[in-house]
């Protein structure tokens, strides 16, 4: 396992993190303890959740993902083994998540409101990483083309970035949180949190946590270059595509017990020419003896701009086929093929 800094902060993070979505609802308590068990005793220290988890989101599972972790935790006693991550979530209308049941936003009462839930849940007194689910303001999230999920705007609700920072640097003062991250956000916004930490106005930012894969490389523009210049690093999630960079949901599959199958929720990755980019890619795959999985995995870890490369499972059997993706190598020619595609097809599934 390589480990790599997190930010400016000295923290020295797993490339591969363990993303934990799953659990509460695809997985049960006792099979996500084995899967962290697994994941710690292979090198990973790095843990993500959100106060949402379990996806696909409803009120009855809200917060499960956190509870198992934090049990987890408590059972294990090994907090200090680990770089704990979770979020906040960003606007919203989602009436059950806050105590008031007026949906959310990045203020100073539902900031403080989800970290003291997130901090119970978790069983520990301070988040190591402690990102925002995503902005307050109108961007198109999660593959959409519109602004649907931010409820922000020129209607004047919007909480400037300024009061979201200063909500955090009053947490990180209390020992509450000790670095804050970012989670789909756009080049504009990383910009605009930056500068404001460089005025004073709060905690400066260690992290991007956005969608990366081989069907979705549009960080590549405008984000990726804030991973040199400014220590941002990526915390890449959705490295196989929602699972559609298995493999197992071509020619129209829908495996038993796959998340296709059983929550059809995959249209962020079933956009127009994105089933023949997922083509392309199997093909260099097996050009070069490898597994879809194998390819699309070590990608993502590889890349220069990424700080860790989280990775989801819900089986035993694909932690340890996801594990094994860092035994391979990107060759130059491997590169070159795999950027033939990508000039041929674009990003199809943002």
């Amino acid at each position: 396992m390589e480990y790599r800094t997190l930010g400016r902060t000295g923290l020295k993070v797993s490339s591969i993190a363990l993303g934990t979505m799953t659990f509460g609802q695809q997985n049960s308590e006792a099979e996500g303890h084995v899967q962290l068990d697994y994941a710690l005793d292979h090198g990973i220290n790095f843990i993500d959740a959100a106060e949402m988890y379990p996806i696909p989101p409803k009120a009855e599972t809200q917060g499960a993902t956190e509870r198992i972790i934090g049990q987890w935790l408590r059972s294990r006693g090994n907090r200090d083994k680990v770089v704990l991550a979770t979020k906040v979530l960003g606007r919203s209308d989602t009436a059950y998540i806050r105590a008031s049941g007026g949906g959310t936003k990045l203020d100073r009462a539902n900031i403080v409101e989800a970290l003291d839930g997130s901090l119970k849940r978790l069983q520990t007194d301070h988040i190591d990483l402690y990102q925002l689910h995503w902005p307050d303001r109108p961007v198109p999230l999660f593959g959409h083309g519109d602004t649907a999920r931010a409820r922000g705007g020129g209607d004047g609700t919007e909480v400037p970035i300024a009061e979201t920072l200063g909500v955090l640097d009053d947490l990180v003062k209390a020992g509450k949180i000790r670095h804050v991250g970012l989670s789909n956000e756009t080049a504009w916004g990383a910009h605009r949190f930056l500068l404001d930490a460089e005025l004073g106005r709060g905690p400066r930012i260690v992290s991007i946590q956005n969608a990366y894969n081989l069907v979705n490389r549009t960080y590549e523009t405008g984000l990726a270059e804030f991973a040199g210049r400014e220590q941002v690093g990526l915390l890449a999630y959705s490295p196989l595509a929602q699972g559609f960079l298995t493999g197992k949901y071509r020619h129209g599959a829908r495996p038993a017990g796959s998340r296709m199958a059983l929550f059809n929720r995959g249209a962020r990755y079933e956009k127009p020419g994105t089933a023949e980019a997922i083509e392309d890619y199997a093909a260099i795959a097996a050009d070069f003896g490898l597994s879809l999985v194998q390819l699309a995995q070590a990608w993502v870890t590889s890349r220069p701009f990424v700080t860790a490369n989280i990775i989801g499972a819900t089986s035993l059997a694909q932690l340890e086929e996801n594990l094994a993706t860092l035994e391979v190598v990107i060759t130059p020619e491997i590169e070159a093929r795999v950027n033939a595609v990508h000039q041929l097809r674009g990003s199809p599934a943002p």
